[in-house]
Formats: C-alpha cells, structure tokens, sequence
C-alpha cells in the first residue's frame, strides 16, 4: 500500500505520496485533473529547470536571493535538466490554463530538495524558488525556451540530414528518366533526379521558415511578473535571466520588447506552429510520392523498390508495405491537427494572459519532436535505400502516348491527339503511330520523342 505524509499550504493539509518530492499544491493538481494521463513535455520541464535555474542566479547577482540558497536551488535545477527528476511532474496537460500548477510543482521540488541539502535552512517554493517571478511569465518563457531549443537542436539538423539524403539521391538518378504525372495521369517526361529536386527545395524552403521564426521565440515574458508590468521583480531581473539563459544554452534570448504582448498572447507560437503545419504538407507530400512511386509490385506504379523492413500481413504471406511514408503521413496529420488547437488557443488570450499554456506547450513541443524523428526516418529507412525499378520505369515510358507533345511544334495539335488516342487505344508505341500518320521521317522523330530531351524543356532557336 502507498504510504503517505501530511503536507500543507494556504488552503489546509493534504495527503501526498511519501516518497515524492512535491508538496501540496502539486498533489491537489493532480486530484483535481485526472484527465488525460498527459504529464507535460520532458523538453518543457527540462526548459523550466533551466529557466528556475536562471532566476536563481539572476536573484543572486541583484542580491536578492543568499549564495548558499541560490547555489542548492541551481542544483536541483541541474538535475532537472539533465531528466533525473522526470517522474516529479506528474500533473496533466489539461490543467489550470496558466499552468500554475506545473510551475508550482517545480517550485516544491526544487524548495524540497534545496532544503534536504542545505540541512537546516529552509527554502520555501514561493519566496524563494519563485522569488521575482509568477506562473505567467516563467510558462511562456519556458514555452518559447523549450521549444527555440527542440528546434535548434533537433528539427533543423534534422531537416537538413533529409534534404542532403534527397540532394544525394537526386545526383546520382539525374539521368533516369521517367512518365511525369499529372492529376495521376501520364504527363511529359521528367528524370527521377528533377522529381527529388523539388522534394529538397520544399524541405529547404521549410528549413528557412523555421529559421525565421527563431527571433521572435527567443524574446521572453520573464521579468513581466502577473500581468506585465514587473511587480515584485527588479527592473533588471529579466535582462539577467535572459543572460543567464543565453550562457546555459548557447541560444540567444532576450526579453520581449513588450511584456503586455508576451503575457496575453502566444502569437509567436502561433506563427511556429503554422510554419510546422507547412513543413507537415511537405512531407506529406514526399510521403505519397514515395508510396505511389513504390505501389505495386505488380498491379501497382512500381519505380521504385522502398526498403524491406517487416512483414506487411497477418494473413497475406510475402506482402511488404510502405510502412515509413505511413508512419511520416501520420505523423503530418498529427501536426495539422496540433496546429489548429494552437491556432485557437492562441485566441485565448484574454486581458493580460493567456489560458491555454498548457495546450500550447503540449502541441508544439509534441509537433517539434515528431516532425524531427520522422524526418530522420524517411531520409535513412525509406529515401536512401530505395531501389530503381528501370526496366519498369523505360517501358512505362516508351508506351507514354504523352510524348507526342513534343510534335506539336512540328504537326500540330489536332493531329498529336489522334496519334496519341491511337497509341494508347492500340497500346503501341507513339513512334511507331506517328510514322504512319505523318510524314515525318523515323530518324526526325527519335530526334523530336527522345525522352533525354524532352527533360531539358524550352525550346532552341
């Protein structure tokens, strides 16, 4: 059976958990929001270790906070980053709109443990560890901390791994050409490399994008206290917090050029959000590309060969399936989703704070992450390793009564479309048709249908 032990705070006693670090006003949180069995993010928390950990140092340059209380409250701080206390911040996600309750959480394990280690000097979770702070400016710092950190750290270098496997690839099949598609209906020719051309530029363009959300994450609420107007926090707090910051994670952060903005919406959340929503399309995108290209392996597209990594049937022996572009499209519908419940979060803000943190903090950090992973797993188990289908790639491409296009200059239109409706109603090849219904010599028309032209495009003069 759970032990317990008797903890108090302004509202009466409670039972908590012997052995947990937390006190009272966590243990109510998680009595009053049995919801989802969601904790908030890891990278949040370890976010907010960092910022707790700032705001000590910072209490302690300004001489507010004592060296032996600030120096165990960075201590515990550490140990919060680096996830030794991960099983400490058990509240769900759908709490409090603030997350009060999360940053008091942390606020009593850090004051439990400071005060274990300074044995015999207390320090207390509120007018110590959240000394010049409240829940609403450390959540949105701790928000936009978290997640400049996942995206500088992870999806970004990931981003960049996927477009230099599709730039590699797209080198070395510059020369295969194959039916360029269209509404999913045979079109002019393309080479394979020109196809993974445009994969790598929406990757490349996401990339950028992302980028250029980074500035407006990296200003902070920390310093705006309850409703932005620094109250109990000396005016150079939240410099020094963004300073300490800076040096713990090598990210440049400042504070917000207006606190009233930074409490009251999280618009460049928001804007992230969005920009993650693009990248999920693209995905998406090269997603289906590949499972289409892959489709078959006989009644099917059948290009390409993706890597074989599990049997694909309970019941159906030998069948293999595209299962890396459907993780990555799940993935994509995951990120639109998150991002339409950040959208309307972000219209929570009302007055002098927003409502919805918790949310906000949860989709975002949960978007980052995936997108990451699923990135890493398209380009290293589906995009490096696929297989060329040539010889199903050269007759496809030889029967494409498409090609007639490329006579239009020379026979005009009306008369390329009965060559190609008979090429295809006959399923003969559009060279050999147009030998019969032209005039045209079977040299000029090799020249005119050659497929290793006809991707070069334009027209020479």
């Amino acid at each position: 059976m759970t032990e317990y032990r008797i903890e108090k705070d302004s509202m009466g006693e409670l039972e908590v958990p012997a052995d947990a670090m937390y006190g009272a006003q966590t243990q109510r949180a998680v009595n009053n929001f049995p919801v989802s069995g969601l904790a908030m993010p890891t990278p949040f928390i370890h976010a907010l270790g960092r910022v707790k950990c700032a705001c000590a140092r910072a209490n302690h340059k300004l001489g507010l906070l004592d060296k032996d209380r600030a120096t165990a409250i960075e201590s515990v701080c550490e140990r919060i980053i680096h996830g030794e206390l991960d099983t400490q911040f058990p509240i769900d996600v759908f709490q409090t709109g603030s997350a009060t309750s999360t940053n008091m959480n942390a606020n009593e394990v850090i004051a439990h443990l400071a005060t274990q280690q300074l044995a015999g000097q207390s320090v207390h979770p509120n007018d110590h560890v959240n000394m010049s702070q409240s829940s609403n400016d450390v959540i949105p710092t701790a928000i936009h901390v978290s997640a400049s950190i996942v995206c500088t750290q992870q999806l970004l270098p990931a981003l960049a791994h996927l477009q230099q496997v599709i730039e590699q690839r797209e080198e070395e099949l510059a020369t295969v050409i194959t039916t360029g598609r269209t509404h999913l209906m045979d079109a002019t020719p393309v080479s394979l490399g020109q196809e993974l051309s445009g994969w790598a530029a929406q990757i490349n363009h996401s990339s950028r994008r992302i980028q250029a959300m980074l500035p407006g994450l990296q200003q902070l609420a920390i310093g705006g206290t309850a409703v932005g107007t620094g109250i109990n926090a000396d005016v150079r707090f939240g410099d020094e917090v963004a300073i300490a910051l800076s040096a713990g994670s090598g990210i440049a952060f400042s504070t917000a050029d207006n606190y009233f903005e930074a409490l009251s919406s999280q618009d460049a959340a928001v804007a992230l959000s969005g920009q993650l929503k693009t990248l999920a399309v693209s995905l998406m995108k090269i997603a289906n590309d590949c499972r289409w290209m892959n489709s078959g392996p006989m009644a099917g597209i059948g290009e390409i060969a993706l890597p074989t990594l599990q049997p694909g049937s309970s019941i159906m022996p030998g069948k293999v399936n595209p299962v890396i572009p459907e993780s990555v499209a799940m993935v994509c519908a995951q990120v639109i989703g998150n991002d339409t419940a950040i959208t309307l979060a972000g219209q929570s803000g009302n007055f002098q704070l927003n409502v919805m943190l918790p949310l906000v903090a949860h989709n975002l950090l949960q978007s980052l992450v995936i997108l990451s992973n699923a990135s890493l797993i398209l380009a290293d188990k589906a995009i490096a390793g696929f297989k060329v289908q040539r010889q199903t790639i050269t007759a496809t491409l030889s029967r494409n009564p498409i090609l007639v296009t490329a006579l239009n200059r020379v026979i005009g239109y009306e008369l390329g479309a009965k060559i190609a409706k008979t090429a295809y109603a006959e399923n003969r090849a559009v060279i050999d048709v147009a030998m019969e219904l032209t005039n045209l010599k079977e040299a000029e028309l090799k020249k005119l249908l050659d497929p290793a032209q006809l991707i070069k495009g334009g027209v020479a003069h």
